[in-house]
């Protein structure tokens, strides 16, 4: 994989998916957590994009690994790459239950009588649960990474005032 396109790191260009799909997601599997016919109706959209994150996260983290190779060591650069490293197992987790959740609340009811008529279908309060759960986990890891991407970044960086050119006006 290369490091640099167009001398811009591709780590910089890769990390904007997950920034995107990841909120994305969780807005997807809240939505269709909370409103039963926007499970019915897009719960598998919001699995597909669920999917699409968490296939983008392993590029991001490769890449990141790739440009921190390439960097100066420092303990910002360390814990950014540490919690970079934690994001796929929240997401994937998400992808998990949230498949689970979308499948087993389409099941039709068992037409067994009493107890055993729908022991799958239990099963959804639960998931819904989970998928909450691994939402708010998931977005709040985003914003912690990407907090510590920009001060890893951007920490040695001195602001000025604007220099204004031309003639006053």
């Amino acid at each position: 994989m290369p490091v640099f396109i167009s001398g811009l790191p591709l780590h910089v260009l890769v990390v904007h998916a997950v920034v995107v799909l990841v909120p994305l997601s969780v807005l997807a599997a809240l939505t269709v957590t909370v409103w039963p016919a926007a499970r019915r109706r897009y719960g598998w959209v919001a699995v597909g994009v669920t999917a699409a994150a968490t296939a983008c996260i392993p590029i991001a983290t490769s890449s990141g690994e790739d440009l921190r190779d390439r960097l100066v060591p420092t303990a910002l650069i360390r814990q950014h790459a540490h919690l970079g490293d934690q994001l796929l197992i929240f997401v994937a987790a998400l992808l998990v239950v949230l498949t689970a959740l979308v499948w087993f609340a389409r099941r039709p009811p068992r037409e067994a009588p009493g107890a055993a008529r729908r022991p799958m279908r239990a099963l959804v309060p639960v998931l819904m649960v989970l998928t909450i759960g691994l939402a708010a986990v998931s977005v709040v890891q985003v914003v912690r990474i990407g907090d510590s991407g920009a001060r890893a970044a951007w920490s040695g960086v001195q602001y000025t005032a604007p220099q204004h050119q031309g003639g006053a006006g």
